[in-house]
């Protein structure tokens, strides 16, 4: 490449790659100074601490326990979204047969596409309000009034879905997993329409049932894409603030009751950073936040790292 060449492709980074620079990796940097000192956060004035923040945090018993929860997220929200919206995904797109014996979705797999992603134009301000009216601890509340129809609860002894701290973390994932099995759905079956029908024609002959199909011909062709979005809900379930913060209430602010028992990592930074007025505790807790998050997702890439297989 010539240097014309060079400085024209130049011309072309300088501009995104400052943007970059100045508005994602200066701001993660200034975090960090700020994690070093005792910053009140409204005060211009500061002072240099060292490492002080980090111990705290070592022996914060209510940060520790949002890291334990956070980490159930992690476990369970992308594991059950991913094998609904596989399994979804199949049937809509493969599930179904023809009167010729080919392959195709079941019956109405349009209508079904359009009701699963529906969730997702909702916002989460709206999923907030919506499922706070569904867990209402009374008999007006959705779930407990169906519950109370069948018999299944007393209606004098209403289930607390987010004030029991064995139920609310619970309560939330299912929130999570509603919003995202659609878009999912959606990522997956744009990828198995990629997948020549030939394929599982060829497996029907063969004798494969669904379950064959898709255990041997599906998922080992979508792997990737389910390695992309597992890595996508690893980094919505090591968030959770805005779910957390509006469905459930705590003695301070930004939720995460009953006592503690549904915070996570964010909202006790929040807390610290906007309530409490401990700004700079609160960004070492981010400078945490960031690096599990990254620690996380190159070993969830490993971990699922596989051959590429060609079609």
């Amino acid at each position: 490449m010539r240097k014309g060449q060079y400085r024209f492709v130049a011309g072309f980074l300088f501009v995104p790659v400052a943007l970059y620079l100045i508005f994602v990796i200066w701001p993660y940097i200034q975090t960090f100074g700020y994690s070093l000192t005792d910053w009140k956060g409204e005060s211009q004035t500061f002072k240099f601490v060292g490492l002080d923040n980090y111990r705290t945090l070592l022996h914060d018993d209510v940060f520790k326990e949002a890291i334990w929860h956070n980490l159930l997220f992690l476990v369970f929200i992308p594991v059950i979204t991913i094998l609904l919206a596989l399994f979804f995904a199949f049937m809509v797109n493969a599930g179904g047969r023809s009167k010729a014996g080919g392959v195709q979705g079941v019956t109405g797999s349009g209508f079904y596409k359009i009701v699963y992603f529906f969730p997702q134009v909702l916002s989460l301000a709206i999923l907030a309000v919506l499922f706070n009216a569904v867990y209402r601890s009374d008999g007006g509340g959705l779930l407990n009034g169906f519950l109370i129809k069948l018999h299944l609860v007393d209606a004098n002894n209403p289930v607390e879905w987010l004030n029991e701290p064995n139920v609310v973390l619970w309560a939330l994932m299912a929130v999570v997993v509603w919003h995202g099995v659609g878009f999912y759905l959606v990522l997956f079956s744009a990828a198995m329409q990629s997948i020549p029908r030939d394929i599982y024609e060829a497996a029907l002959i063969d004798g494969a049932n669904r379950s064959q199909s898709f255990f041997r011909i599906t998922l080992p062709l979508l792997w990737e894409t389910v390695q992309t979005a597992w890595v996508y809900l690893g980094i919505i379930a090591m968030d959770m603030f805005v779910l957390v913060s509006s469905m459930t209430s705590n003695m301070g602010a930004y939720g995460g009751g009953p006592d503690h028992g549904s915070d996570v990592m964010s909202t006790v930074m929040m807390r610290n950073f906007l309530y409490f007025g401990k700004s700079g505790y609160a960004c070492a807790m981010g400078v945490v936040m960031l690096l599990l998050t990254l620690v996380l997702s190159v070993v969830t890439l490993r971990a699922t790292r596989r051959e590429r297989i060609e079609f």
